[in-house]
């Protein structure tokens, strides 16, 4: 017996070379058969998949989004304005799905879909930031940080993650340190930061080993990650090490959980939210939501890693 249940559907068609194009059909069929009756609405522009989900979700049972990281921000986001909050499904689509990794969402588009009508519901925390926008997985500053959001997505397209590393090298020369005070809990931090980034994953632009903390998606903290300006090459060489291998210690790297983080500084500091811009601030206030979204994934898969 149909259960009539309704669905959004929302598709960013340019994520991932498009790759939904060749699976829709089959995607739909899996949809239908769950009993759904099914809105789908394809983005044709940056933000739209905010705008339609805050218009159309108030009345559906399930939203369910493709496309990357981007288009998940974009959906939470308008997930987040609404009265009645349904359950979100995600089949990711992008280059890198950062976050649909963290989660262990199938890679496998009608794996996915079926995780999305068929799967458990787990709660997984948000970030909310400058109380204006929110944030899936990671907000970052500084270095390395704008090559996501100026990268073309032809070129994440066709590259991956590599991209990002390629966009990276050709900054090394002009990397900026900004006087800033960081502030979260009963840590605290006043220097010339390079790097900053606040999160809540496992992988963050393909590469799992940046995060390195023990990480849960559902507890109400962040993993905050800070490197200050090295003074020396032997500085910057200690930086790396203590990047790759996991026990090494550096006075210039800092690493530490908050459920909230303030940061201030003389000067406007651009901002990277999901691999989008996220706009220039001098002050930032950066608050985990415990457990404000329901993500169904696959019936055997854990949120801590």
């Amino acid at each position: 017996m149909e259960n009539h249940e309704k669905m959004l559907l929302v598709i960013n068609p340019r994520s991932g070379k498009g790759k939904i194009k060749n699976r829709l059909l089959e995607i739909l069929d899996i949809f239908t058969k769950a009993g759904y009756e099914i809105q789908v609405h394809i983005t044709q522009q940056a933000c739209e998949a905010r705008d339609v989900v805050a218009r159309c979700g108030n009345n559906k049972d399930l939203i369910v989004c493709s496309g990357g990281d981007g288009t998940l921000n974009e959906t939470i986001s308008g997930m987040m304005e609404l009265e009645h909050c349904p359950e979100l499904g995600y089949i990711p689509a992008g280059s890198t799905n950062d976050f649909a990794a963290s989660l262990r969402i199938p890679r496998q588009m009608s794996a996915a879909a079926l995780s999305a009508v068929g799967g458990e519901s787990s709660r997984i925390d948000i970030g909310k930031f400058c109380e204006e926008r929110y944030f899936v997985y990671v907000a970052g500053f500084g270095a390395f940080t704008e090559v996501s959001y100026l990268t073309s997505q032809d070129k994440k397209n066709l590259l991956g993650h590599q991209a990002y590393v390629l966009e990276g090298v050709k900054s090394l020369s002009s990397i900026k340190a900004y006087p800033l005070k960081i502030s979260g809990g009963e840590t605290c931090y006043e220097g010339n930061f390079i790097f900053g980034m606040v999160t809540n994953t496992i992988s963050v632009g393909g590469f799992k080993g940046l995060v390195n903390q023990n990480v849960s998606l559902c507890d109400g903290l962040f993993e905050v990650l800070l490197i200050e300006m090295p003074k020396t090459p032997l500085d910057l060489s200690s930086i790396v090490s203590s990047l790759l291998l996991k026990d090494e210690k550096c006075e210039l790297l800092h690493k530490f959980k908050a459920s909230s983080l303030t940061i201030e500084g003389e000067e406007p500091v651009d901002w990277v939210l999901d691999g989008e811009f996220g706009g220039s601030h001098s002050q930032a206030r950066i608050v985990n939501l415990c457990q404000q979204i329901k993500i169904r994934r696959s019936l055997t898969r854990t949120l801590r890693k």
